[in-house]
């Protein structure tokens, strides 16, 4: 079955069940990576121990989050 069909099929599902084939295939391209989380956790520890030993300074929330 092509990919055609099978959008031409999904097309005529009630809305209910193709939001659940849109929210099920949105999902599979949003899975975790171990390997990126772990990276991100190291990078996170270094900057909380740079803020800590003074070596960076933080940004005020109010710099961060403008209106």
């Amino acid at each position: 079955m092509s990919n055609k069909e099978i959008l031409e099929l999904a097309m005529n599902l009630k809305p209910v069940d193709r939001l659940m084939i849109i929210d099920a295939l949105l999902r599979s391209l949003d899975e975790p990576d171990p390997k990126i989380d772990a990276i991100w956790a190291e990078e996170a520890e270094k900057r909380l121990k740079a803020y800590r030993e003074g070596r960076i300074e933080g940004v005020p929330m109010e710099d961060v989050f403008l209106d």
